[in-house]
């Protein structure tokens, strides 16, 4: 059985004691320090039975147990703040505040989400889901305590792998001109620890943060700015202070932007982390301290194949493998399989992802063609604009993100694409309701940001076969042109019916009249269910598969309203902006407006869940649709025996 390792047990706590102590924030002050280990195992047992069970971000949890341990010991909760970059890593956070019991419910409707949220506790101070927005937060937190004249703490912890965000550059480039105390934690978990350049680093902090060193320092500081020629010395000071740090300090490009730097210190060792969090604590400037962290540790399989335990579905402990076998590909699969046979047929398509080989599809291609592929991490926006660029010099580019995350791009869209036209094409995975990672990461906002764009061309696949049909058809489309297709398995229904993509036009499945439902990507699946059972109840029933949502097929929705009593848009997507409000703009010259109802999501953030049980609670699931349409025609529609 590969487990958690244990070996730091000394057989004198039992059961999951030490963790049963902490029932609320900062318990964990009384608990004795040899036994810091001990309850840092007990942890990432839990978390392993845990996660193992409800799926949830694992790796990232299990490599900040001690980090997230020393800052809870170092700080006086809820009065000090930790804002927490993504959030995918603050589970440990969660069991030290006293939310042990809700786990069983983690990520589930009406249960605990999977990141920090301000409603779920007072000691967690800011929302977060995407990446590198928590030094931007922790500097706003920062001038709020300042002006009211408080004096608590504000720690932001951010990933290496969210620095490669251009946002956390903006944020640091900010706090470097503060003169009053901002944490910024660098939990990286990708770079090993210089044992030499370690100890010169720790006793250059232990000098330069000492309470006698910093007196001294503003001492003189204060002085000599007072003489007339003051200045002039200071800055030949800073010049040849900063001639000797490049030599010594492995922080240098945090302390040219301003910070001052703290570290390396294994962030395994709650004591040496304490520690650091003191020096920092006395400085009156933005300090990073850089951790140094290894992801999955305690659970092998976790530390072998990291991006896999990143977001785990439940798993086997024993094993590591999923406890749910997939039996068909999902949508991600089939983008991966057509991605590698158009590489194959034409060497000027390329792939851009941000930091999600894996979980966009890319890998396969990665591996095919590395020279086509450009994975810019966690940036959306150099991503897009650097698309823009390779199709300014004649290549194809097919730009691969969520669509939660696209959403942090929309300028680079609309300026650096649509505004010039340029032949990009967006593959726009995780789109609709995605369930357990919740508000942030449901992708249910793309289909009215970018049919709001003007030369911006938007298409949805009613099955696996269709959304291969839209990258050929969309490799060879000359302006932007975006794909969305949900999550989760690819839909294999209605293969005989696959009509050639034609530019605009949409698709008629079934033709009869009475009632016609309209329907976009992922819910003609849905008006299949919604039409059988119209059908059971004696009404007539078309389908048109939408594929366009933008531009519409203004033709065949007119045609509609003649043959049929009542048009019905379904789309998993907001009301605002989205497939239903236009085609009432089309409407609306007609004098067709009370023929149509718009099925949507409503026009609110959506918390986690499973999709099933979400479509129900949102109404876009098949009894909610049938009862709504039946309300509509009763006694009012064609009917047959």
């Amino acid at each position: 059985m590969e487990s958690i390792d244990n070996s730091q047990y000394d057989g004198r706590i039992e059961n999951g004691s030490l963790l049963e102590q902490i029932k609320k924030e900062n318990d964990i002050k009384a608990i004795a320090k040899e036994d810091y280990p001990v309850l840092a195992a007990e942890i990432r047992e839990f978390l392993l039975q845990s996660i193992s069970v409800t799926g949830g971000h694992l790796g990232s949890n299990l490599g900040a147990v001690e980090l997230t341990m020393a800052l809870h010991l170092s700080l006086d909760l809820p009065t000090d703040k930790i804002i927490w970059d993504v959030g995918h890593q603050s589970y440990t956070h969660k069991l030290l505040t006293g939310r042990r019991e809700g786990f069983e419910n983690l990520r589930k409707f009406g249960g605990m989400s999977g990141f920090p949220k301000r409603k779920e506790s007072c000691c967690d101070c800011f929302d977060t889901g995407h990446s590198s927005t928590s030094i931007s937060a922790g500097l706003g937190m920062v001038k709020a305590r300042d002006i009211k004249g408080e004096h608590h703490t504000v720690v932001s912890v951010i990933g290496d792998g969210s620095l490669t965000g251009g946002m956390a550059y903006e944020a640091m480039n900010n706090a470097s001109k503060l003169d009053t105390n901002f944490i910024i934690i660098l939990n990286d978990n990708n770079m090993s620890i210089s044992e030499n350049v370690g100890g010169v680093s720790q006793y250059l902090n232990d000098v330069r943060t000492a309470e006698k060193y910093l007196d001294l320092k503003e001492g003189v500081y204060n002085t000599l700015m007072k003489s007339k020629k003051g200045e002039g010395v200071v800055e030949s000071i800073r010049r040849a202070k900063s001639s000797f740090k490049h030599l010594v300090i492995p922080g240098m490009f945090f302390e040219d932007m301003g910070l001052t730097y703290l570290g390396p210190v294994d962030g395994h060792d709650v004591n040496a982390m304490v520690r650091v969090m003191k020096e920092a604590k006395r400085c009156k400037s933005a300090v990073l301290i850089h951790v140094i962290t290894q992801k999955g540790k305690g659970y092998a399989p976790a530390e072998r194949h990291p991006a896999r335990f990143h977001g785990a579905e439940p798993f086997e402990i024993e094993t590591g493998l999923p406890k749910k076998n997939r039996d068909k590909a999902n949508y991600t699969d089939v983008f991966s399989t057509v991605m590698c046979k158009l590489g194959q047929r034409n060497p000027e398509i390329v792939s851009i992802t941000a930091a999600m080989p894996d979980g966009t599809g890319l890998k396969r291609f990665h591996n095919m063609f590395p020279e086509r592929f450009f994975d810019v991490g966690i940036a959306e926006e150099h991503a897009v604009t650097f698309a823009a660029g390779l199709a300014a010099g004649g290549l194809h580019p097919i730009v691969a993100i969520y669509s939660s995350f696209l959403q942090r791009a929309y300028d680079q869209i609309l300026h650096d694409v649509c505004i010039q036209n340029m032949p990009v094409v967006f593959a726009i995975d995780r789109a609709g309701l995605v369930g357990s990672d919740g508000e942030t990461h449901q992708g249910i906002f793309d289909l009215s940001f970018l049919s709001s764009i003007p030369n911006m061309h938007v298409m949805a696949p009613k099955n696996k076969w269709e959304l291969s049909d839209m990258l050929k058809f969309a490799i060879t489309f000359q302006g932007p042109i975006a794909i969305r297709y949900p999550r989760g398995e690819a839909y294999d229904g209605l293969k005989e019916m696959r009509k050639p993509i034609q530019y605009g036009k949409s698709e008629v499945l079934y033709e009869e009249d009475e009632i016609c439902l309209i329907a976009v990507g992922s819910m003609v699946k849905e008006a299949e269910t919604v039409r059988e059972e119209l059908k059971k109840k004696g009404h007539h029933c078309s389908i048109i598969n939408a594929r366009f949502v933008k531009p519409l097929d203004e033709e065949a929705i007119l045609a509609a309203t003649k043959k049929h009593q009542l048009i019905v848009t379904m789309e998993e997507n907001v009301a605002s902006g989205g497939f239903g409000e236009r085609v009432r703009c089309v409407l609306d010259g007609s004098n067709c407006k009370e023929q149509l109802m718009a099925i949507t999501l409503p026009d609110e953030y959506v918390e986690h869940g499973n999709v099933d049980l979400l479509k129900k609670e949102v109404g876009i699931d098949t009894d909610s649709i049938l009862n709504k349409i039946l309300g509509k025609v009763s006694g009012k529609g064609k009917k047959t025996k």
